[in-house]
C-alpha cells in the first residue's frame, strides 16, 4: 500500500473518530443540562414541601401538647395499672400529662420518692398517652378563626395546589433521571477525549461508548422519561436526542417541562387573603395535597386516612394485594388524588366491572374519571359513556372538563347528535341521560359509568334492562352509587348481576340464609365502600338536631282530616297546611334567623312543593328577604326544573357573600349536586327512605367542606313522625349489615324489609287507631 493510502485511511480513521468524540460531547453536555435541570426541580420541590410540612409540624405539635395539657396527670394511673403515687408530683406542679412528658429523666429523679423504675413508669405511661393522642389528631384549617400557624400552611400548600399534580409527578421523574444519569455520565468521559480515551484502555473506552448510546437513547426517548414519549431510536442521528416540537430535541421538550414545573414551584407566594379565599373556594383541593403529603411520610402524626384497612374498603388481603399491584397511569388527572380515592380507581380498573358505593361526598366522580384517563393514556382516542340523571349531566361535563385533560360531549337536547359525530371523530367522554340510552346507536365504548347506579335496582324497567345491555358488551363498566340498596337485599343483588354475576352463583339467593356478612364476602370483588369518618378525619363534625314540636290547632285539625280520609301524602304535610299557624313554620323560621345572625347558608329539603312554596311564602322571598327572618331566597330547585337551571340556581347560592337560602326539594336537590356551600340543613319532614336523607345532608357534608355541619330534621310529636322515625331506623339497619361495613351479627333482614306501600300503610292503620282512642 503507498504511503499517501496510508496516510488517507488514517485520516479517515481519525475524521471518523474525531466525529465519535464530537457527538459524544454533544450528547454528555445535553445529558448534563437535563440532569441539572432536574436536579433543580427534585430541590425546588422538596423546599415546597419542606416548607408545608413545616408549618404543618407546628400546628400538629402544638396541638399535641394542648391536648396534653388538658389530660390530669391522674391518667397516667388509667395506664400503669393504678400503681403510681402521684401526690408528690401534683404538688411540685405536675398537675397534667403534658408537664410529665415534657420532663426528662433527670426532672423526675429530682422529685423526692421518685427513683429510676418510678419515673421510668412516668415518662413510658406519658409516652402511651401522648402516642394515643398524635394518632387521633387530625390538623383542620379553619377560616373562620385564622392565625399565624394555620395561615402559613394555607400559604405553602397554596403552592402546591397551583403547581398541582403535574409538578409532583415531574419531580418524581426529575429524580428518578437524576439516579439514572449518575453512571453513564461517569463513564461518558472515557469517550469524550482522544488523549483520555487512550490512556484508559480498550475495556474502558468501550464502556464509554456504550454510556453514550445509552445517554444519546435517553436523550431520543425524551430524556427516558416515564411516559415513554418520544423515539426510541439511537442508532446515531447526529446529534443529542431525535427532533421534538419547533426543531427542538426530546431532551430539550424534558428539560422544558421541568422547568416550567419548577417555575410553577418558585412563584412568589400569595397574600394571607386570597390564600384563605382560595382554601375557600378549593378546600378538597388543598386537603389533596395535605393528604398526599401524609401518605408519603412527610407530614407529622398519622395520615389523614385512618389506616390501610379503611381506606381499601376493609376487602380481603389477597384481593386487596391485587389492588395495590395494579398500575394507574394518573396524567389526564389535573387534579391530585387522595390515597383511597387511587384505590378506588385501581379496583375498578383491576376488576373491570364493579361497584363504587363510598358514602356520599368522598368523590366517586374523581375516581371514575381518573379511571378514564388511564385507559385513555393507553388508547388516545378512546371513547367513554357516562350515563346519569338529567340533574348531573352538567356537573360530569364540568368536573370531565376542570379535572381531567379528557374531552366532555353533551349528549342531550337539540344538539346531542351533533356532540355525539364528534365523540365518534375524536374521543373523550360521552354524557348521556337515562332517557336518551333509549336514541343511542349501539357504538362500541372503552368504558361505561353509571352515575346514581341505584336508578337501575329494578330488572323490569326499561332503563335498567338497556344499563344491562351497554354492561354485558362493555370491558371496563363502573356502577357509582352511595346507596346501593334502599328497600331490599333483592335490589343490591341486581346491580352486582349486571357487572359479575358469577359471584351470586354459589351462595344460596334467599337473603336470610345469606346473611349480611357471608353477602359482603360474596361480593367483595365487585363492590368497594368507604365511609367519611373512615377516611375524611379533617371534616368537621356534623351536628344532627331531631326539633321535635307539637302541633297546632290548625295542624291537629288538618291532620286528623289526613287521618280520616287515609291520606298518607296529606298526612305528611299537614303540619304546613296552615302557614301562618305551622308549628313546624314557626321552628324553621326561627332557624334560619340564627343562621342569619352568623352568616350561615342553609339549605331547606322538602319531598313537597307545596311545602317548599310555604316555606319560600314564611321567609319573605317576595319582599327582598325581610320578614323577621333576615333571609334571601335564591330559589327552589324542583324536579321539574331542567339541569342546567339547577346548577345555575347553585352557583347563585355559592356567589351570595354571607346568609342565603336555598329551598330543594329531596328527590332533585338530594342527587348529584354540591350544596357545601351551605352549613345548615333543615329537613322539613322525614323520609320514607333514610338512605334519602343521607345523600340530601351529604351534599354539605363532603370533601372540602371547611364549617361544622347542622342538620335540623322538623318532627311533630302528635304525629306520623314518631312512628315513620321508629321505622326508618329498620331500614337503616338493614343497609348497614348488607351495603355498609359492620360487626353486627347476622339477623334475618325480613322483619325491617319494608316497601314504600307497605310502610305507608301500616303507619296510616297506626294513626287511624291511635286517634280513634283519643276521641277524634
Amino acid at each position: 500500500m503507498s504511503g499517501w493510502a496510508v496516510r488517507t485511511g488514517r485520516s479517515e480513521v481519525a475524521q471518523v473518530a474525531g466525529q465519535g468524540r464530537r457527538r459524544a460531547v454533544e450528547v454528555v453536555t445535553a445529558a448534563r443540562r437535563l440532569r441539572t435541570a432536574a436536579r433543580a426541580l427534585v430541590a425546588d420541590y422538596a423546599a415546597a414541601v419542606e416548607e408545608a410540612a413545616a408549618a404543618h409540624r407546628e400546628i400538629f405539635e402544638r396541638t399535641v401538647r394542648a391536648e396534653l395539657a388538658g389530660i390530669p396527670v391522674e391518667r397516667l394511673k388509667d395506664v400503669t395499672g393504678g400503681r403510681l403515687q402521684l401526690g408528690t408530683l401534683r404538688a411540685l406542679g405536675y398537675t397534667t400529662v403534658a408537664a410529665v412528658h415534657a420532663a426528662t429523666r433527670q426532672d423526675l429523679l429530682r422529685i423526692p420518692g421518685i427513683a429510676g423504675p418510678t419515673a421510668a413508669h412516668l415518662l413510658g405511661a406519658a409516652a402511651q398517652i401522648a402516642t394515643a393522642v398524635e394518632e387521633s389528631i387530625a390538623v383542620r384549617l379553619d377560616p373562620a378563626h385564622p392565625d399565624d400557624r394555620t395561615t402559613a400552611l394555607v400559604i405553602a400548600l397554596h403552592r402546591l395546589v397551583v403547581a398541582g399534580p403535574a409538578a409532583r409527578r415531574a419531580a418524581a421523574e426529575a429524580a428518578a433521571l437524576d439516579a439514572r444519569y449518575e453512571t453513564p455520565l461517569a463513564e461518558a468521559k472515557y469517550a469524550r477525549g482522544r488523549l483520555r480515551g487512550l490512556l484508559a484502555g480498550a475495556e474502558k473506552r468501550e464502556r464509554g461508548r456504550r454510556a453514550v448510546e445509552l445517554l444519546a437513547a435517553e436523550l431520543a426517548n425524551g430524556g427516558g422519561s416515564a411516559d415513554g414519549g418520544g423515539s426510541t431510536d439511537a442508532g446515531g442521528t447526529g446529534h443529542a436526542g431525535g427532533t421534538g416540537h419547533g426543531g427542538r430535541s426530546a431532551g430539550d421538550e424534558i428539560g422544558l417541562r421541568f422547568a416550567q414545573a419548577s417555575a410553577d414551584l418558585l412563584r412568589p407566594p400569595v397574600g394571607e387573603i386570597a390564600a384563605w379565599v382560595e382554601f375557600e373556594h378549593r378546600a378538597a383541593d388543598f386537603y389533596a395535597e395535605l393528604a398526599v403529603l401524609a401518605e408519603g411520610g412527610r407530614l407529622a402524626g398519622p395520615a389523614p386516612v385512618d389506616g390501610r384497612a379503611a381506606a381499601e374498603g376493609h376487602l380481603p388481603d389477597g384481593l386487596a394485594e391485587q389492588v395495590r399491584a395494579q398500575p394507574l397511569d394518573d396524567r389526564g388527572c389535573t387534579v391530585s388524588l387522595r390515597g383511597y380515592q387511587a384505590f378506588g380507581a385501581r379496583f375498578a380498573l383491576a376488576r373491570k366491572k364493579v361497584v363504587i358505593g363510598d358514602e356520599m361526598g368522598l368523590g366517586k366522580t374523581v375516581q371514575a374519571l381518573a379511571v378514564l384517563a388511564h385507559l385513555a393514556a393507553a388508547e388516545p382516542g378512546s371513547r367513554f359513556l357516562v350515563v346519569c340523571p338529567a340533574s348531573v349531566l352538567v356537573n360530569w361535563r364540568r368536573e370531565t372538563v376542570d379535572r381531567t385533560t379528557l374531552a366532555a360531549h353533551r349528549y342531550h337536547g337539540p344538539d346531542r347528535e351533533a356532540a355525539r359525530e364528534r365523540w365518534l371523530a375524536h374521543g373523550g367522554v360521552l354524557v348521556a341521560t337515562y332517557e336518551s340510552l333509549r336514541t343511542l346507536a349501539d357504538d362500541e365504548v372503552a368504558a361505561l359509568v353509571v352515575d346514581e347506579a341505584h336508578f337501575v335496582k329494578n330488572p323490569a324497567a326499561r332503563r335498567t334492562q338497556l344499563v344491562a345491555e351497554w354492561a354485558a358488551r362493555t370491558p371496563y363498566v363502573l356502577f357509582l352509587t352511595g346507596t346501593p340498596m334502599e328497600n331490599r337485599v333483592d335490589e343490591f343483588r341486581t346491580l352486582i348481576g349486571h357487572l359479575q354475576p358469577d359471584l351470586l352463583d354459589g351462595p344460596p339467593a334467599g337473603r336470610g340464609a345469606f346473611g349480611p356478612q357471608a353477602f359482603r364476602r360474596a361480593v367483595a370483588p365487585a363492590y368497594l365502600r368507604r365511609n367519611q369518618h373512615d377516611v375524611l378525619t379533617e371534616l368537621p363534625d356534623v351536628v344532627r338536631v331531631d326539633e321535635w314540636d307539637e302541633l297546632s290547632a290548625q295542624d291537629r285539625a288538618a291532620y286528623a282530616a289526613a287521618v280520616a280520609e287515609g291520606n298518607f301524602m296529606a298526612m305528611r304535610r299537614a303540619a304546613y297546611a296552615v302557614p301562618a299557624q305551622s308549628a313546624k313554620l314557626r321552628r324553621l323560621r326561627e332557624l334560619t334567623a340564627e343562621a342569619a345572625e352568623s352568616g350561615h347558608k342553609v339549605v331547606v329539603f322538602s319531598y313537597f312543593r307545596e311545602v317548599l312554596a310555604a316555606v319560600r311564602d314564611a321567609l319573605g322571598a317576595a319582599g327582598g328577604g325581610d320578614s323577621g327572618s333576615g333571609s334571601t331566597v335564591v330559589g327552589t330547585i324542583a324536579g321539574s326544573l331542567p339541569a342546567e337551571q339547577r346548577q345555575e340556581l347553585v352557583d347563585e347560592f355559592t356567589a351570595v357573600q354571607g346568609h342565603a337560602v336555598l329551598l330543594c326539594q329531596i328527590q332533585a336537590g338530594g342527587l348529584g349536586l354540591n350544596l357545601q356551600a351551605a352549613n345548615v340543613v333543615i329537613l322539613c319532614e322525614p323520609q320514607l327512605k333514610p338512605t334519602l336523607e343521607d345523600q340530601a345532608v351529604a351534599r354539605a357534608q363532603r370533601m372540602g367542606q371547611i364549617r361544622r355541619v347542622r342538620v335540623h330534621r322538623l318532627l311533630a310529636s302528635d304525629s306520623l313522625d314518631h312512628r315513620l322515625v321508629e321505622l326508618l331506623k329498620g331500614k337503616a339497619e338493614l343497609f348497614d349489615r348488607y351495603a355498609r361495613r359492620s360487626d353486627l351479627a347476622e339477623a334475618l333482614p325480613e322483619a325491617v324489609d319494608l316497601s314504600d306501600r307497605a310502610l305507608a300503610v301500616r303507619i296510616v292503620e297506626d294513626e287511624q287507631l291511635r286517634l280513634a282512642g283519643q276521641g277524634n
